[in-house]
C-alpha cells in the first residue's frame, strides 16, 4: 500500500495528467485536491485524446475511484459537460465523487475575473479569466457558495439573494457591467445541482475509510510549484497551493498518511501567462521546442513560453515538496538538437546565486548561467528502457538528477501511455533502486 502525491515541479504543463494516468492503474481511489477549470489534463489512450479539467485524470480506468476534493473550486456547467464528453466516448463516470464542501464558481466570479484583468492593464497576471481567483477570495471572505448550499434549494435563495445583490454593485458601478438576474442564476444552478447531487458525498470521510482500508491513493495535483499562492513567483501565481502541502489540505488528510511525493518536470521548461521566465528562449530554439512539443495551454489554448532546464526552480520545487523522485516528460522533444543548455545557477547583479530568490525584483533580474550538454539527435519515441536511450540522452537524465539532487523514477517519450520508462511505479512497486546522478542507481 502506498498513498502518493503527484506534483508539478515547473509552472504547470510538466504532463501531470500523464503520469497520474500511468500511476492511476495501480491505484484504488485518486484525489484532485485544489485549482479548478484553470487546470488542464492531457491523456492520451491508444491515439485518443482526452483533455480533463476538473475530473481526476484516473477516471479512465473504471475500477479506479475518483474524487474531487474540497479544495478545488468547481464551475458546475464546466464539469457537467466534461462529464457529458466523457460518457459520449464510453468512460463512465459512475465511480465520479465530489465533496460537498468544495466552493462553487458563480457567473459572477467569471465576469470579475475578466473585467479585473482587463483594468489591470500593463499588471495584468495572466489569468485564464474562469472565476477561479474571485471565487478563492469568496472562499477566503467567508461569502462562498459551497456544493452543499446547491443541493438545499432554501438555502440557496438564501444565500444567492443577498449575494447576487452584492455582486451587481460592483458589476455595475466599478466595471460598468450588466447586473446578473438572480432567479435566472438560482434557476440554472439549481438544474446544476438536479444533475450532480447523485455523485456528492464528504470526501475527507471517504478518503479517511480507504486509508484504514490500507487502498493505494494517489493524489492528483493541478497546476505546479511556481504557481503556488505563498511559494511561487508572486504576484504571478495561482489562487490555491499546488504543492504537497495543499493536497493535503485540500483533501481533508493528514500529512503522515503521505508514503511518497512525485514531481513532475519537462525536460525543457514552459510557461502561460505573465511573469519573470529566466531561461526563456525567444529564437528559433524556442520556436522548435514550442511546436515540437505542442505547447499550447489545455485550457485556454494560449501558446507557451518555452526556455531551457531550469534546475534552480527544480531544486526548489524539490525543498518546497519533499520530492522523493522526478518523473521526467517530453524528453523526445529534444531529439534534434545538436547541444542542450540546462541553467545551473542565477546571476544577480554579478553575484552568482544557487537558490530561488523569494524576492520577486531580485528574479526578474536573474541570468541563468549555463552548462552545455551534446544532443543525442536520435529519435527516442520508440524506447522502452533506459538501455535502449541514445547515450547522450541517458547522461542528460543522470546530469538532471545529480542538478535536482533526487532520483528519476520515469521517463515519458511521447503522449501515449506506451511511451514511458517506468524504471519504477511510486505507487505499486516496492521502494528500490532508482536513476541516480551517477549512473549507478540509488536507494528511493
Amino acid at each position: 500500500m502506498a498513498n502518493v502525491i503527484v506534483i508539478g515541479a515547473q509552472w504547470g504543463d510538466e504532463g501531470k495528467g500523464k503520469i497520474t494516468d500511468l500511476l492511476s492503474r495501480s491505484a484504488d481511489v485518486v484525489v484532485r485536491s485544489q485549482g479548478g477549470v484553470n487546470a488542464g489534463h492531457t491523456v492520451v489512450v491508444s491515439g485518443q485524446t482526452f483533455k480533463l479539467h476538473l475530473i481526476p485524470s484516473g477516471i479512465l480506468y473504471p475500477d479506479t475511484q475518483c474524487i474531487i476534493g474540497s479544495g478545488t473550486v468547481i464551475d458546475p456547467e464546466v464539469l457537467i459537460e466534461e462529464m457529458e464528453q466523457l460518457k459520449a466516448l464510453d468512460v463512465t463516470t459512475d465511480n465520479l465523487h465530489i465533496s460537498q464542501t468544495a466552493h462553487v464558481t458563480m457567473p459572477y466570479h467569471r465576469s470579475i475575473d475578466m473585467a479585473s484583468e482587463e483594468r489591470r492593464g500593463d499588471y495584468k497576471i495572466g489569468t485564464t479569466g474562469r472565476g477561479i481567483g474571485p471565487t478563492y477570495a469568496d472562499k477566503s471572505e467567508r461569502t462562498g457558495i459551497r456544493v452543499l448550499d446547491l443541493m438545499d434549494s432554501k438555502r440557496l435563495h438564501e444565500k444567492l439573494t443577498w449575494t447576487i445583490n452584492y455582486k451587481n454593485v460592483i458589476l455595475e458601478k466599478l466595471y460598468n457591467l450588466p447586473p446578473l438576474d438572480e432567479k435566472e442564476v438560482i434557476e440554472e444552478y439549481l438544474k446544476y445541482a438536479d444533475y450532480l447531487r447523485p455523485y456528492v458525498i464528504d470526501s475527507s470521510l471517504e478518503i479517511y475509510q480507504a486509508v484504514q482500508k490500507k487502498k493505494n491513493i494517489l493524489f492528483e495535483g493541478a497546476q505546479g510549484t511556481l504557481l503556488d499562492l505563498d511559494h511561487g513567483t508572486y504576484p504571478y501565481v495561482t489562487s490555491s497551493n499546488p504543492i504537497a502541502g495543499g493536497a493535503c489540505v485540500g483533501s481533508g488528510i493528514g500529512p503522515t498518511i503521505i508514503d511518497r511525493v512525485i514531481g513532475v518536470a519537462k525536460a525543457y521548461t514552459t510557461r502561460v501567462g505573465e511573469g519573470p521566465f529566466p531561461t526563456e528562449l525567444s529564437g528559433d530554439v524556442g520556436e522548435q521546442l514550442g511546436n515540437r512539443g505542442a505547447e499550447f495551454g489545455t485550457t485556454t489554448g494560449r501558446k507557451r513560453r518555452c526556455g531551457w532546464f531550469d534546475a534552480v526552480i527544480g531544486r526548489y520545487a524539490v525543498r518546497i515538496n519533499g520530492l522523493d523522485c522526478l518523473a521526467i516528460t517530453k524528453l523526445d522533444v529534444l531529439d534534434e538538437l545538436a547541444e542542450i543548455k540546462v541553467c545551473t545557477a542565477y546571476e544577480i547583479n554579478g553575484e552568482t546565486c544557487n537558490h530561488f530568490p523569494s524576492n520577486a525584483s531580485d528574479f526578474a533580474d536573474c541570468q541563468p548561467v549555463y552548462q552545455t550538454l551534446p544532443g543525442w539527435q536520435q529519435d527516442t519515441t520508440h524506447c522502452q528502457s533506459l538501455e535502449e536511450l541514445p547515450p547522450q540522452a541517458l547522461n542528460y537524465l543522470k546530469f538532471l538528477a545529480e542538478l535536482m539532487e533526487v532520483p528519476i523514477a520515469i521517463v515519458s517519450l511521447g503522449p501515449g501511455r506506451n511511451q514511458t520508462i517506468i524504471v519504477e511505479d511510486p505507487i505499486h512497486g516496492p521502494k528500490r533502486a532508482l536513476l541516480g546522478a551517477d549512473g549507478v542507481p540509488v536507494s528511493a
